[in-house]
C-alpha cells in the first residue's frame, strides 16, 4: 500500500504574526526514493524562531520559502525505503524535511542518530541545531574566559539554557533573563544560573541587569533584540563580547522600531559585536556533539522538551515561539517513535 504524504505549505506570505490562512495542508501520495535517495517517515519536527525569516520575501541568509512551498526545517525520521548503500531501511536519521509527513532526501544529506545518548527527539535541540549553536556561539564567538560574566537573554530556551550550562561548564558566572517565574525557577534551579529575572514583570529591565549582572557583562549571548539587548549592551565591560544569534522580539514587527543607536557604546568600550550563522562551523559539529553529549551524560548538562501532537498544529504551535508559550525546545510529534520505551 502506497504511504500518504501530508505537507504545510506557505499560501501566502505572513504580515506580523501568522495565521491560519497563511498556510495550507495538502496530502498525496508519498514519492519513491530515486538512485542515491531515501524515503524517511517524519517522527518528530523542530519548530525554530529562523522559520519566520523564510516566510518573507526579503534578503537574509537563505533563500526565502517560495509560495506553494513547504515550511523548511530539520526533522528526526525513520527510513522506510533506502536507495542509497549507506542508509538502511529502518535507521532513525534527521533530515531536513520540513513540516511533512514524509520526505525524500539524498541519502548523504542524511545523519544517523544514534539513539543510545539521549532520546532521538534531541537531534532537535540540545544534541542538535539549538545545542550546536550555543556551543559554537558562546565559545567560538564570545570567547568565554573562567570568571567572567556571561548574559544570555530567552535564558529558559533551547538555546539560552545550554548556553548558559556551557558557561557554567567552563567557569564563567551566569546571568540570564526569561519570560515567567516557571522558567526563571528552571534556569536557577535545574540549569545552575548563577542569577534570572522574569523580564514580562520587571519594570526596570536595566535595573534588574545591574542586580543580575554586578560587576557588569563581559560575554552578551544575544537572542531576543530589542529593549533587552539595549541595555544589556550598556552594561558590557571594557572589551566586552556580543553574540548575536537572534532578535525575536522584532521577527513579526510590522513597522520598523524607532530605538536610540547604541554603537557609539561599542566604541567607548571597544567592544565586539559578531553575528553568526550556525552552519559557520559545521566542521566543528561532530565534536561539538560529543562534548554536548558528554556532558549530558556525566549530569553537567540538563534539557527541557515541550511537544505538540500532530502534523495540521504545527502553525499554531508556530506562534507559541513568538508569545512565551512554549519550555525549552518546541517540538512537533509527527508519527510514532519506534525507539520510545
Amino acid at each position: 500500500m502506497t504511504e500518504r504524504r501530508r505537507r504545510i505549505v506557505l499560501a501566502r506570505r505572513p504580515r506580523g504574526l501568522p495565521v491560519a490562512d497563511d498556510f495550507d495542508l495538502l496530502e498525496s501520495d508519498a514519492p519513491e526514493p530515486a538512485d542515491g535517495e531515501v524515503l524517511t517517515r517524519t517522527v518528530y519536527l523542530t519548530l525554530d524562531p529562523y522559520m519566520r525569516g523564510a516566510m518573507d520575501d526579503a534578503e537574509s541568509y537563505d533563500d526565502p520559502i517560495p509560495l506553494g512551498g513547504v515550511i523548511v526545517g530539520a526533522t528526526v525520521g525513520e527510513v522506510l525505503a533506502s536507495r542509497h548503500d549507506g542508509v538502511s531501511e529502518g535507521d532513525i536519521v534527521e533530515v531536513h524535511g520540513g513540516w511533512q509527513s514524509h520526505a525524500v532526501a539524498p541519502g548523504g544529506a542524511v545523519r544517523k542518530i544514534d539513539a543510545s545518548l539521549a532520546p532521538v527527539s534531541t537531534a532537535l535541540g540540545v544534541l542538535g541545531m539549538p545545542g550546536l549553536t550555543a556551543h559554537h556561539g558562546l565559545l567560538k564567538v564570545g570567547e568565554p574566559r573562567p570568571g567572567e560574566t556571561v548574559f544570555v537573554s530567552a535564558a529558559s530556551g533551547a538555546v539560552g539554557a545550554t548556553v548558559g550550562q556551557i558557561a557554567r561548564i567552563v567557569g564563567c558566572r551566569v546571568a540570564g533573563c526569561a519570560g515567567s517565574d516557571e522558567k526563571v525557577a528552571y534556569c536557577l534551579e535545574d540549569c545552575g544560573f548563577d542569577a534570572c529575572f522574569n523580564h514580562r514583570t520587571c519594570d526596570d529591565i536595566a535595573g534588574a541587569l545591574r542586580a543580575a549582572c554586578p560587576d557588569g557583562i563581559d560575554v552578551n549571548f544575544e537572542n531576543v533584540g530589542g529593549e533587552i539587548a539595549r541595555a544589556a549592551t550598556m552594561q558590557l565591560n571594557e572589551h566586552g563580547r556580543m553574540a548575536v544569534c537572534g532578535t525575536i522580539s522584532n521577527y513579526n514587527a510590522t513597522d520598523p522600531e524607532l530605538v536610540p543607536d547604541p554603537l557609539w557604546w561599542h566604541i567607548v568600550r571597544r567592544i565586539r559585536v559578531q553575528g553568526f550563522l550556525v552552519t559557520d562551523y559545521a566542521d566543528d559539529d561532530e565534536s561539538a556533539r560529543a562534548e554536548l553529549a558528554g556532558w549530558i551524560a556525566d549530569g553537567r548538562m540538563t534539557w527541557r522538551e515541550t511537544f505538540v501532537d500532530g502534523l495540521e498544529n504545527a502553525p499554531a504551535a508556530f506562534n507559541r515561539l513568538f508569545e512565551g508559550g512554549n519550555f525549552g525546545k518546541l517540538i512537533v510529534r509527527v508519527g510514532d517513535d519506534p525507539t520510545a520505551g
